[in-house]
């Protein structure tokens, strides 16, 4: 079984250190001057001098913010970095309906104009939300070693290399005009070798659950390519695609698509996979005289209880990710099957159930991969003889051995 998974296994790694040489990112990547963004501290906070002011409609912040977001209020910031670093300046503040609301201390985001004079050079683009992600990101990193330790560790690691992977190979392929979906296989087929080798460890349960992952991420790519095409998905209804599509004419959005649909779905199948491999070990440690079928039918048991909550896991994200749209087309009186048929919606219906398939073919596809690997290393027979050896033990505890 070890020569079957090597002789699988070997061809997949040397295919996909070919694609990353042949599909590796080379020319200028498309680019748009954004302007110079700087980082600020508000001071204070004051009436506009001079301009007309609306009728207030907000609620007071002891005079340390903003007193109504209908009115015209400037801030005195401190800029953090750049040139100006330590400059203290004045700034308007957005306002109107839908405006943020400001106080004496927030972090800011302030975008400039480096020639402009020193009072009319920033304007306020954003919060500064640097620092509450890094503690968040802490926490998160924290919870996962206290409760993992070393594995969790490795997942963590396995975390920063499929985002390296995404950084460094996939987003500059995609924005140098490489084609999605090639680009995405063979980003995924990085991401799932190393993350499963390092969070896991190299061995014949980890190899079974990342050619489960191979063979069912093949199947989503395959169901995705045909239903957008199927579908007639432009790309064109995603702001940020549209965007892209201004900027370089060569980006192929439709593919773009299918592309991030294959990403995806990945972090969800390595999930599936790798949980049915390691049930069926352990259901053959449990019960060493067990046969095939027997621990086939218990893996399936264990797999449809996990597809049904993964399913449901994954539609409900894409539902939550499309959750203003849908309440743009109830607002509108737009009928449900209007809605779906929209191209909006319409896409992340087919993410969710391309998706869902392969999720649901990743299951019997694993499981028996598993079985055939694990009885295949001779554990039957010891298991015998070790059944022979404890019955009188296992007479005595018969819901144990069942």
């Amino acid at each position: 079984m070890r020569h079957l998974v090597v002789a699988v296994l070997v061809p997949l790694i040397l295919a996909t250190v070919a694609g990353l040489i042949m599909l590796w990112p080379s020319g200028e990547q498309p680019s748009v001057d954004a302007g110079v963004r700087t980082d600020a501290t508000i001071l204070s906070i004051e009436p506009c001098p001079d301009a007309a002011t609306a009728p207030q409609a907000g609620h007071d912040h002891g005079g340390q913010g903003q007193q109504g977001s209908q009115q015209c209020y400037e801030a005195g910031v401190r800029v953090d970095s750049g040139p100006d670093e330590g400059v203290e300046t004045t700034v308007p503040l957005p306002f109107g309906a839908g405006a943020p609301e400001f106080s004496v201390g927030d972090e800011v985001v302030l975008g400039a104009l480096p020639d402009a004079p020193l009072d009319s050079r920033y304007e306020v683009l954003d919060f500064q939300r640097s620092g509450s992600l890094i503690w968040l990101g802490a926490l998160f990193a924290v919870a996962v070693v206290v409760l993992s330790g070393w594995k969790g560790l490795a997942a963590l690691g396995g975390l920063l290399v499929s985002l390296g992977v995404l950084v460094v190979f996939v987003l500059p392929a995609l924005l140098t005009g490489g084609d999605p979906l090639p680009v995405a296989v063979v980003g995924a087929s990085v991401i799932m070798i190393v993350t499963l080798y390092l969070a896991h460890g190299v061995s014949v349960r980890t190899s079974i659950a990342l050619i489960g992952t191979l063979v069912s991420l093949t199947l989503t790519g395959v169901l995705g390519t045909l239903f957008t095409s199927l579908a007639h998905f432009t790309g064109l209804v995603d702001h940020a695609a549209s965007y892209l599509g201004t900027v370089d004419t060569d980006i192929d959005l439709r593919g773009l698509l299918l592309a991030g649909l294959v990403i995806g779905a990945l972090g969800v199948l390595d999930d599936v996979t790798m949980t049915q491999s390691a049930a069926v070990w352990e259901l053959a440690a449990a019960d060493p005289a067990a046969s095939r079928r027997s621990l086939f039918g218990a893996g399936l048991r264990i797999g449809r209880e996990h597809v049904a909550a993964t399913v449901n896991t994954l539609v409900l994200a894409y539902v939550g990710a499309s959750l203003p749209l849908l309440m743009m087309f109830s607002v509108a009186g737009q009928g449900v099957t209007d809605a779906i048929t929209t191209e909006a919606v319409a896409q992340e219906i087919v993410r969710a159930l391309v998706g869902g398939l392969g999720i649901i073919a990743a299951v019997p596809v694993t499981t028996g991969l598993a079985v055939v690997a694990v009885r295949s290393k001779g554990h039957r027979p010891a298991g015998r003889r070790a059944g022979r050896q404890a019955q009188p033990s296992a007479a005595r505890t018969p819901a144990a051995a069942d």
